[in-house]
């Protein structure tokens, strides 16, 4: 029976392997003699275009059946381009400055046909267009989900000519439109969602008017706009990679996600005749060194991005894209269904300094507290003479931490009920570790030296041999220590990339990102019960082009628990609550008030609890073993249908004094957290749907609940306070 579950579990990594990055359809293109323009309807979106002569324009994506009044941009030569493409040597037909619009040939592609097939998430559509003159073939590829209204959208471009071709840059996605039907007044009538996200600061949501990210209606057309974007392998160190846009005149809401753990960039402006358009894409040449010289007879893919657009307003893009994400992104594994209880011991804890005497009492205590996993965090490989930051590389257990050896340790982990974990960096070798020594292909360079970065080289999973360390590495400590989850960390930045083997910096990034997630798959196919968190520096490469492959997200590195709130309420728009991993770390000399605080932070995704647990005063300790029954019980057989609101606006971590909710909707109840800062005792909410409000958790802190009609009104008698309450039919 082990054995008919365990090829079940490969069966099912192959396939989703194979639907992430298996061949794409074989398309013959048709003879270029099309009359009319293609019109795409699937899962609740509808896609109009036109045809300016046998060049394909796009019009709207817009709900299905949403009618338009008023008068609109006619589509003209560079408005409503499908792909927007430019290759090296070819005039940009456009007054453009930085923006991505004008390019050649994007603009004189000719539409040769549409092809559509059945798929087992929905229906995928392929445009196809031709560039005769440089022998491109340009091809368009829409994967719809039934009953979900996104569509994951990337372009591959195959070059059926005699010369190579330079790309500096094509967009995965082009939208127009999304000032409809009327004046441009971008002011009165858009809305701009984005988020910030920093070390120890993530998730941190804006609304803003275009003005106010550079897009002003100037009575004529930009050459500046909307311009988010990264460089280099921290995906998500400034920005999420991912938006909306919402025009209340319509009361609809665009939105978007770029699946990439590199670099990305979008874009929001407008065109010489005033239609306004928004560029999606991965790496490009102009703002991410990644030119790609694409040889005669081979083919380049774009990242994927989904897009999506409903009525309403965030809250709605966001149960949209948390249906889609479960759909398309999350690599189906026991973990995300059963969604068990993590002890890590790093946070307020050992950090990054484990020991044989150390790690016993927290792994009897962290038993007790219901735990399920127990992960030794950084320094378990250092001797206590190093320092765990610079030595990383070979991973062998140190010969001075583990006074009965480390398989000692984790076979006590495995004698009290929990699986062992162990921490890894595996995509760098550090400037003290013996793996410096091997040759410079093993690594990242540039200008022909290695890429240094805070004591850190780059390895490049392009190379054979360091994929082959890779898998020794974790072969022996899963098969021989019997480790069953992996918290694999990435704390550096390779910033431009490598230019070994590669036609630029950003594709050698490129190449050598797409190679570690095919590694990642490899090692899902190997070991299909093994557990590996996503973490870089915390939130630092929180994207789904990760997430796809891996089961959780850390969500930050945050120390200050009353901080933290506003990461939890930004992040949940971000990763489904399922993957989402919050710390709880009970101060050492804290009381229950803060206790409970931090269990309420981690209650809505996945406790990642931490802390002194053996040391807690007992009302503390019993703060977090209560949250952690509660959660097992009440909360987390239903994370996987629960989709997040925000019943109070976008919280600031700046703002110590406003209170913060967040909330999960699910078929038959919602949960809201609420958390008192140092503010009024007082914190009224929305109701949700529903008539029977419980205070779930904690029920020992003089915290009252009382409910009206539309509105809940939580008091705490104290400041620093949390409490999670349900609301039920």
């Amino acid at each position: 029976m082990r054995w008919q579950n365990v090829k079940r579990v490969v069966l099912a990594a192959t396939a989703w392997a194979l639907l992430l990055y298996g061949p794409r359809p074989s398309l013959a293109a048709p003879e270029i003699r099309v009359a009319a323009a293609p019109q795409i309807s699937r899962s609740g979106l509808e896609i109009r275009y036109e045809l300016l002569g046998q060049r394909l324009r796009q019009i709207s994506l817009l709900p299905t059946g949403l009618a338009v009044h008023g008068s609109r941009p006619r589509p003209d030569a560079v408005a409503g381009v499908e792909v927007a493409l430019h290759c090296t040597g070819r005039n940009w037909n456009d007054h453009h400055a930085k923006k991505f619009i004008g390019g050649s040939p994007g603009t004189e592609l000719v539409y040769a046909g549409m092809q559509s097939h059945g798929t087992e998430l929905g229906q995928h559509v392929v445009l196809l267009q031709k560039a005769a003159d440089v022998g491109l073939s340009v091809e368009s590829h829409y994967q719809f989900f039934d009953g979900i209204p996104v569509v994951r959208r990337w372009t591959r471009i195959v070059n059926q000519g005699r010369e190579p071709v330079g790309i500096e840059h094509a967009s995965s996605a082009m939208l127009y439109n999304l000032t409809h039907y009327g004046p441009s007044d971008l002011e009165r009538k858009m809305v701009v969602y984005y988020a910030h996200n920093s070390w120890k600061c993530e998730g941190q949501w804006q609304a803003v008017p275009p003005s106010r990210l550079g897009l002003s209606d100037n009575a004529a057309f930009n050459l500046s706009g909307v311009s988010l974007g990264n460089v280099g392998s921290w995906s998500t160190m400034w920005y999420l990679p991912m938006g909306m846009a919402e025009n209340r005149d319509l009361g609809v809401i665009w939105f978007w996600q770029i699946e990439h753990q590199g670099a990305w960039h979008w874009e929001l402006s407008n065109t010489a005749n005033r239609t306004s358009y928004l560029y999606l894409g991965g790496p490009d040449e102009l703002y991410s060194q990644a030119w790609k010289l694409l040889q005669p007879g081979a083919s380049y893919e774009t990242v994927p991005v989904a897009l999506g657009c409903v009525k309403g307003g965030f809250d709605r893009a966001v149960a949209a894209l948390t249906a889609y994400r479960r759909k398309a992104c999350v690599r189906p594994h026991r973990d995300n269904r059963q969604c068990p209880v993590i002890f890590n011991d790093y946070m307020n804890c050992l950090s990054g300094d484990p020991t044989t005497e150390k790690e016993i009492p927290l792994i009897e205590a962290a038993a007790a507290a219901g735990c399920e996993y127990y992960v030794i965090d950084a320094g378990w490989y250092a001797e206590r003479n190093e320092k765990w930051w610079d030595s990383v590389g070979l991973w062998q257990p140190s010969k001075t931490r583990w006074s009965g050896g480390l398989k000692d340790v984790l076979d006590r982990i495995r004698g009290k009920g929990m699986v062992p974990g162990l921490w890894l960096e595996i995509e760098v070798a550090g400037i003290k570790s013996p793996l410096k020594d091997k040759p410079d292909a093993w690594f990242f360079c540039r200008h022909g030296r290695r890429v240094i970065d805070h004591g850190r080289y780059f390895l490049d999973f392009r190379n054979p041999e360091v994929r082959a360390h890779a898998d020794e590495v974790v072969d022996r400590l899963v098969g021989r220590y019997g480790v069953g989850y992996i918290k694999m960390d990435y704390n550096v930045d390779a910033l431009m990339g490598t230019e070994t083997g590669a036609d630029s910096f950003g594709q050698g990034l490129l190449e050598h990102q797409r190679a570690y997630l095919k590694w990642v798959d490899q090692v899902h196919q190997r070991w299909p019960d093994l557990v590996v968190e996503n973490c870089s520096s915390g939130g630092g490469r929180m994207d789904y082009a990760m997430l796809s492959h891996h089961q959780l997200q850390s969500s930050s590195d945050q120390e200050d628990y009353r901080r933290y709130p506003s990461i939890v309420a930004g992040g949940l728009a971000a990763v489904v609550p399922e993957q989402f991993a919050v710390w709880s770390y009970p101060m050492l000399h804290g009381d229950a008030d803060e206790a409970s605080f931090n269990m309420v932070n981690a209650m809505l995704g996945r406790i990642h609890q931490s802390g002194h647990l053996a040391l807690l005063s007992a009302e503390s300790r019993r703060e977090v073993v209560e949250g952690i029954r509660i959660y097992k019980q009440r909360i987390r057989p239903h994370l996987a249908q629960m989709v997040p609101f925000l019943p109070l606006g976008f919280p600031a971590m700046a703002d110590t004094r406003s209170p913060v909710a967040v909330g999960l909707r699910g078929p038959d109840r919602a949960l809201l957290a609420v958390w008192r800062l140092s503010g009024a005792d007082t914190v009224k909410v929305p109701k949700p749907a529903g008539q029977h409000v419980t205070l779930l958790y904690p029920n020992d802190r003089g915290i009252q609940v009382a409910a009206a009609a539309d509105q809940i009104e939580v008091r705490f008698p104290r400041p620093a306070m949390a409490a999670l309450l349900e609301v039920r039919p």
